[in-house]
């Protein structure tokens, strides 16, 4: 293999570091360059050796000895070290595009859908590593047992990769998932998500019919049975075979979930139909990799979930759990599956509006009746971040009457959302805390050891 100098631009993001790491970990001579890196990222990219001397850009860098400029959503289109970039003709890639440069001798597993992507991923590979198979991959949360969220070796056959639908980049409006070409696919299901590059549902259903057609002839499908929308448009393409899947059956406890697979039965720990729905997506894609049965049922016993998915940041009597859920189908599945099994104790649900599409005005009603089941509620938002993001400001009375929640409360102060969480664990309360955000900087890991 040929070693290459390669240049990231927006080294910070999320993908985008891990991918720098990847490759400096492949043998590769890695550079970046940002105008603002937080941890954890900025720590790794130090760890490493990679962290930008200072924070900019630095046009100069740019030069015609580099094989490679891989491009961060963060940047923008009139980026200094872009334009230099094009100017002397580099290759510059989306970091999608280049996974595929990657890996497009291999054999590629792409999970997609509007939920559950991150959590599929992560069974499946916490299986293959247990069967000891060597595998590329790019995940969107931090797993046990796994050092970085990209892999890439020469050596590995396959690769798997949690295909997210957003944009590929600031110069490529196509979705990140349009560039990995599956071999093998699932597609978890279609809730209308991502308003700002995605108008109306048309568009957003039109992206995974164009991802359908990326599969190469002969590719399988797994997908949801159970999603209307996803059943319209999942038998358009004829080259491609689709085979529909339910979700697992299970007993819950307070310690799991017991499954059954003919004879053989296995107690998982993860809840909620959400999630058997993941297993079973997951269970399919590893026995088009040779997983068997008993091998399967063996390995997922020690799953541990990914980051800020279902987390539990304290058990016991009063549990407090952190999830991810932002989006209004996946803050509906989480509390539903936080019901199921808890179903005599109370519930506060929290969720911070923080996304693009959970602050538009025109996307809020959405949430109509998700947080229904919990028998109290608090919304919160923070003025800054619409303020950051350019969007008009919200009415607490609006966001009030569109999730229609009879003990609902608005809150612009996270000082206010942690009060209301302490008094409600006091009196007993299970807490839910959902945001793909940090509640203006709340470390809740830290914050929830003060409650015990």
């Amino acid at each position: 293999m040929k070693k290459q100098k390669i240049h990231f631009i927006a080294i910070g993001g999320s993908a985008m570091h891990n991918l720098a790491i990847a490759l400096h970990k492949k043998g590769h001579q890695v550079t970046g360059s940002d105008d603002e890196i937080f941890d954890p990222s900025r720590s790794r990219l130090a760890q490493y050796k990679l962290l930008p001397e200072a924070e900019g850009w630095h046009p100069e860098t740019i030069t015609k000895e580099l094989d490679a400029v891989i491009l961060g959503m963060h940047a923008k289109k009139d980026n200094p070290e872009l334009a230099k970039a094009i100017n002397i003709g580099l290759p510059v890639y989306s970091y999608p595009e280049y996974l595929y440069e990657q890996t497009k001798n291999k054999k590629r597993v792409a999970i997609a859908g509007s939920h559950g992507k991150t959590t599929t991923t992560a069974m499946v590979m916490h299986v293959l590593r247990y069967a000891n198979i060597s595998f590329d991959y790019m995940v969107g949360a931090a797993l046990e047992g796994f050092e970085t969220m990209v892999n890439l070796e020469e050596e590995n056959n396959i690769a798997i990769f949690e295909a997210d639908e957003y944009l590929s980049s600031p110069i490529d409006m196509r979705s990140k998932f349009l560039w990995y070409k599956p071999h093998i696919s699932v597609i978890t299901g279609i809730a209308w998500d991502h308003i700002n590059v995605f108008p109306d549902f048309g568009s957003y259903i039109d992206t995974f019919k164009k991802f359908l057609e990326t599969i190469p002839s002969g590719g399988k499908v797994f997908y949801f049975k159970n999603d209307s929308e996803l059943c319209q448009i999942i038998n358009t393409n004829s080259q491609i075979k689709t085979i529909p899947y339910s979700g697992f059956k299970g007993t819950y406890s307070s310690t799991g979930t017991t499954i059954k697979m003919g004879v053989q039965q296995a107690k998982v720990p993860v809840f909620g139909e959400h999630n058997l729905q993941n297993l079973h997506a997951a269970y399919y894609i590893l026995k088009e990799l040779g997983i068997d049965d008993t091998t399967f049922l063996a390995a997922i016993q020690s799953f541990k979930g990914a980051a800020r998915r279902l987390q539990t940041l304290i058990d016991g009597q009063n549990p407090v759990y952190f999830d991810f859920a932002h989006a209004p189908s996946k803050v509906k599945a989480t509390i539903k599956a936080i019901k199921e099994k808890h179903p005599n104790k109370p519930l506060l649900a929290c969720l911070e509006l923080h996304t693009f599409s959970s602050l538009n005005q025109k996307f809020i009603p959405h949430y109509r009746e998700t947080m229904k089941p919990a028998e109290e509620a608090i919304v919160y938002f923070n003025p800054h971040t619409l303020a950051h993001k350019g969007m008009p400001s919200l009415d607490k009375t609006f966001i009030s009457d569109s999730f229609n929640h009879k003990n609902l409360s608005v809150s612009r102060t996270s000082e206010d959302i942690l009060n209301q969480i302490e008094h409600a664990h006091n009196k007993g309360y299970i807490v839910l805390i959902m945001t793909s955000g940090n509640f203006d900087g709340v470390d809740f890991k830290t914050w929830t050891t003060t409650l015990q």
